[in-house]
């Protein structure tokens, strides 16, 4: 073989070993690509299946709760002060002063009874009373004569005795006769009727000539006027138990009636019965209000606002968000953006779609909306944040 075909030979065996390099190159590669692109469709696969396992919930921040709340409950007007005005003396009206609706003053005369019987049974009371008097002074001297007697042993003891004994005698008869005088005098003085306050009268139940009887006979006594003072006005509302604890003196109210509209009046809380009413669970308390003007009259019916202060570290939540488990109450938390916890809370006042809640949760807490039941602790869930305006946020 001459050196041509030799070294034609070594390329031809050269190129056959690069190609079987190159083959088995190309042959590898196909083969990592081929595993790696299953690796890759593997891992996919299984971070799909993880995410469709793991649920997505929607969370929110609970709001906090409001410095004050304002309630608003029905009450009743009263006057402050409300009595009816009877007679204490018979007789017949002689006259009277004032009519329905007048305002009158503390000690107005109002009306005049005339009673001639009475008159004439003082008479004949201040007549005892002199006659008592007369006996007195004559049995004063009898005593005293008979005490000197009896110095000079011209009369007994015994005599003497009875002569002081018919002084002291004389003298109750006078304190009887005197004490009859003032009784009709002050019965005298009733005849004249005054008002006992400053007030509005309400009711007039007689007139002129009316036969006037206080019920001292056995029949039934007549109411002759009606007085209301209304420059104040107690106004009495029934608290619910839940608000029993804030309901104290001095704090402050305002009135809207519907014959006022767009008005309110001012009142202030003064005192509670001190108790629950079994029946309906509520305290009762009273209010007053200033009513100078007369505009607010008594037995009207008129809402109540009432501003309550609220602890400052209560929060609200829709009532979608509570879990009613056979431990208590809870409600699902998110914590460190994706596991679930489960927190007891404390519920405080019910407004319907929302409650107060005054323990367990803070307002920085994630909150999961409508939770499902199947919820526990330490689940792994994907979270939407709810914003403020009713739109969702991205998910974690």
């Amino acid at each position: 073989m001459t050196e041509r075909d030799r070294v034609r030979a070594g390329t031809s065996k050269g190129w056959i070993v690069a190609v079987a390099v190159i083959a088995a190159v190309v042959l590898c590669a196909a083969a990592w690509r081929g595993v790696s692109s299953r690796a890759t469709a593997m891992a996919v696969l299984d971070r799909e299946t993880r995410d469709l396992a793991t649920p997505t919930v929607t969370v929110i921040h609970p709001k906090r709760g409001a410095p004050t709340e304002e309630i608003v409950l029905p009450g009743t007007l009263q006057a402050f002060t409300d009595a009816p005005i009877y007679a204490r003396t018979s007789g017949y009206l002689k006259k009277r002063y004032v009519e329905m609706g007048d305002r009158v003053k503390s000690g107005q005369l109002l009306a005049e009874i005339d009673a001639p019987e009475l008159e004439q049974q003082l008479q004949q009371a201040r007549a005892d009373l002199s006659t008592a008097d007369a006996n007195l002074r004559l049995a004063q001297v009898t005593s005293d004569r008979y005490q000197d007697l009896v110095r000079t042993e011209s009369v007994s003891k015994q005599d003497a005795d009875n002569a002081t004994g018919a002084l002291e005698v004389r003298g109750s008869a006078v304190q009887s006769a005197r004490h009859n005088v003032r009784r009709l005098e002050q019965l005298q003085a009733f005849t004249r009727i005054y008002a006992p306050f400053s007030g509005v009268v309400t009711a007039r139940n007689t007139d002129i000539g009316a036969l006037i009887d206080p019920g001292a006979s056995g029949g039934a006594a007549r109411e002759l006027f009606h007085i209301a003072s209304v420059d104040r006005l107690r106004v009495f509302v029934n608290v619910p138990q839940v608000y029993a604890r804030d309901a104290r003196p001095g704090l402050e109210a305002y009135l809207r009636l519907a014959e006022f509209p767009g008005r309110s009046f001012m009142a202030r809380l003064v005192r509670t019965a001190q108790t629950i009413d079994p029946g309906s669970r509520t305290l009762l308390a009273e209010f007053e209000a200033a009513n100078p003007a007369g505009e607010l009259l008594p037995g009207s019916y008129g809402e109540v606002h009432v501003k309550l202060p609220v602890p400052a570290a209560t929060v609200v939540l829709p009532v979608n968000t509570l879990l009613f488990r056979a431990e208590g109450l809870r409600v699902a938390t998110v914590r460190n953006g994706q596991q679930v916890v489960l927190a007891a809370i404390t519920i405080g006042r019910d407004y319907g779609t929302e409650v107060e809640v005054v323990a367990g949760l803070d307002a920085r807490d994630f909150v999961i909306v409508s939770p499902p039941d199947s919820l526990v602790d330490g689940q792994i869930v994907r979270t939407v944040q709810r914003a403020v305006n009713g739109t969702d946020g991205s998910a974690r």
